[in-house]
C-alpha cells in the first residue's frame, strides 16, 4: 500500500479503535504508526494493542511502526474537606507537607521535591493553568502563596511548575514498568514524557539498551533552554503542544513549534507535531476551517509527522480523523508553494560522508526529474539522512531488518520495504528496481536513483551512489 504524501500519520489507540476491525480501518485511511498512551493502557491490553497492530501488519506486508508513550511525573494536590474551595483573586494560600485535608486557605502538596525546589517568584499553575499562583514565601515544609488568577480548587487537581527546575527523573516507578513490559512486546518507539534535560533521555536509553528508539516530547519550559542537547540525546522529538501551552504563554507555542521542527530537521532527527491538531472531530464530522490550517502548517514546515490524540483513541470518528488528516496532507504537498517552503527551509548537509551522499543523490534526482530515490540500508539511517534533505521523488527505503523498518514508519517521505539483503552490488541494482516497480514508483525504461553503503550489510556505512535504468520487468541496469 502506497501512500501519495509524505508527511506521515500517527494514530492513537484507545477506547473508540482497539479492535482489528478499526486498526485495519485506521490503517487504510493513512495512519503510518499506532501510539499507545499508557496513561490509560495497562499492560495486557497493550500488549492485545501490539499483536493487533503485529496482525494487521502482516496482512498488508507494510511496516508499521508503534509508539508507546509513557506517562511521566504527575505532580496533584492533596485532597480537601470539603471537596473543593473557591479561590479568591488576592489571598493567601498555602501549600505544605500536613496530610490533613485542605481548606480555602490551604492543601497538602505531596511531593516533597516541590517545595524543596521552589523560591519566592515561582509561578504554580493548578488544574491545567485554569489557577495561577505565584510563591512568595518558601521552605522545605510549606509555599506560602498569592492567588493572581483565582477558581474552583478540587482534590487532586494536577500541578505545573514553569518556572522551577525539578530534580526528578523523568520516568516514576510506573514509567519503569510500563517501559520493561512494552520492550518485551518489540514495540519501535518510545515516548519520554517530562523531558527537562538530556540526562532524563540518557536514563532512560540505558534501560533501553538499543530494544526501541526514544522520542522526547517537548512539554517543558525546561526544555526549552536545552533543546539542543536534547535533540542531541535523543532519537526523535515531539512538539507536545498540550502541556507547553499550559506553562508557557499561548502565544509562544506557535513559533517554537517552527523552531523545535527547523532544529530537529537541521540535526536529521525525526519530529512529530501533535495535541488537539483536529479537536472538534472528537465530535464532529468534519474540522473547523483553523484546524485544517493548523495541520497544513505543520505539514508546509517540513514535519516528519503529525499526530491524532483523541480523535482517534475516543472520539466518535476516529477514521474521518484520519483521513482527513490525510487529504490535508496530500493536498499541501501538491501546491507548488510547498516545494519552494520545503527548499527554503533545507539545511546545509552536514561535514560527514553520509550527508554528503544524501544531497548529491537528492540533487541528482531533482536534476534529472527521477521518479524514486531508492535507499538500502540496515540500520536505517542511510533513510533517515536522504530524508532530511526532503527531496522532491519519494523515498524507498529497502531493508532487510523489520525493526528499522518499523522505526522508519515515522520518517517524512519513506516508502520502506523489508526485503532479504543483496548479495552483491549487481544485485542490489537489480532488486531496487524489481521493488520500485513492483509498488508503482517507477515504470519500464525510467532511472532511479540508489544509495547505500559499502560493504553491504554494515550500519553507518552510506558511501554509494548508483544510477540505473529500469527494464520492461522492473529489473534495473546500470
Amino acid at each position: 500500500m502506497r501512500r501519495l504524501r509524505r508527511i506521515k500519520i500517527l494514530a492513537t489507540l484507545g477506547p473508540a479503535s482497539s479492535d482489528l476491525a478499526m486498526i485495519r480501518r485506521l490503517f487504510e485511511a493513512g495512519a503510518d504508526v499506532f501510539r499507545i498512551n499508557m496513561s490509560h493502557t495497562p499492560h495486557d491490553k497493550m500488549r492485545e494493542l501490539v499483536a493487533t497492530i503485529r496482525n494487521v501488519e502482516s496482512s498488508y506486508g507494510r511496516p508499521i511502526g508503534i509508539l508507546v508513550d509513557l506517562q511521566g511525573p504527575k505532580l496533584r494536590l492533596g485532597a480537601f474537606a470539603e471537596g473543593a474551595v473557591q479561590l479568591q483573586n488576592g489571598q493567601t494560600f498555602t501549600l505544605d507537607s500536613d496530610k490533613t485535608p485542605g481548606d480555602a486557605t490551604r492543601v497538602n502538596l505531596p511531593h516533597p521535591e516541590i517545595l524543596a525546589a521552589l523560591r519566592p517568584g515561582h509561578a504554580l499553575l493548578l488544574d491545567d493553568g485554569k489557577v495561577r499562583l505565584i510563591a512568595e514565601e518558601t521552605t522545605k515544609e510549606h509555599a506560602v502563596t498569592r492567588v493572581v488568577v483565582g477558581g474552583k480548587m478540587s482534590d487532586r487537581k494536577g500541578v505545573s511548575l514553569p518556572d522551577t527546575d525539578l530534580p526528578v527523573s523523568a520516568m516514576t516507578p510506573k514509567d519503569r514498568a510500563d517501559l520493561e513490559a512494552a520492550l518485551v512486546t518489540g514495540v519501535d518507539w518510545i515516548a519520554l514524557s517530562f523531558v527537562q534535560r538530556a540526562d532524563d533521555v540518557i536514563e532512560a536509553k540505558k534501560m533501553i539498551r538499543g530494544r526501541a528508539a526514544v522520542m522526547a516530547k517537548i512539554e517543558k519550559p525546561q526544555a526549552i533552554d536545552r533543546l539542543a542537547d536534547i535533540i542531541e540525546a535523543s532519537d526523535a522529538l515531539m512538539v507536545a503542544r498540550g502541556d507547553l501551552g499550559v506553562e508557557l504563554p499561548l502565544e509562544r507555542v506557535p513559533s517554537l513549534q517552527k523552531q523545535m521542527t527547523r532544529m530537529a530537521r537541521r540535526a536529521g532527527k525525526p519530529v512529530v507535531v501533535a495535541t488537539q491538531m483536529l479537536e472538534s472531530m472528537i465530535q464532529s464530522p468534519v474540522p473547523t476551517r483553523a484546524e485544517v490550517s493548523d495541520v497544513a502548517t505543520a505539514v508546509y514546515e517540513g514535519a516528519d509527522a503529525i499526530m491524532l490524540s483523541a480523535e482517534s483513541a475516543a472520539g466518535k470518528f476516529p477514521v474521518e480523523a484520519v483521513s482527513t488528516m490525510n487529504r490535508i496532507g496530500e493536498e499541501v504537498e501538491r501546491d507548488p508553494i510547498y516545494r519552494d517552503v520545503i527548499m527554503a527551509q533545507r539545511p546545509a548537509p552536514e561535514s560527514t560522508a553520509g550527508d554528503a551522499i544524501a544531497d548529491a543523490a537528492r540533487q541528482i534526482a531533482e536534476t534529472l526529474d527521477l521518479p524514486a530515490l531508492i535507499c538500502w540500508t540496515s540500520s536505517g539511517s542511510t533513510a533517515v539522512r536522504v530524508a532530511r534533505e526532503r527531496p522532491k521523488p519519494p523515498i524507498v527505503a529497502i531493508t532487510p531488518n523489520i525493526t528499522a523498518g518499523r522505526r522508519l514508519a515515522v520518517v517524512w517521505g519513506v516508502h520502506c520495504v523489508v526485503a532479504e539483503d543483496a548479495r552483491d552490488q549487481d544485485d542490489m541494482v537489480n532488486r531496487a528496481g524489481q521493488i520500485a516497480f513492483r509498488d508503482g514508483f517507477v515504470r519500464a525504461g525510467q532511472r532511479v536513483i540508489i544509495v547505500a553503503g559499502v560493504p553491504l550489510g554494515i550500519p553507518g556505512t552510506t558511501n554509494m551512489v548508483r544510477i540505473a535504468s529500469v527494464g520492461p520487468e522492473g529489473d534495473a541496469n546500470i
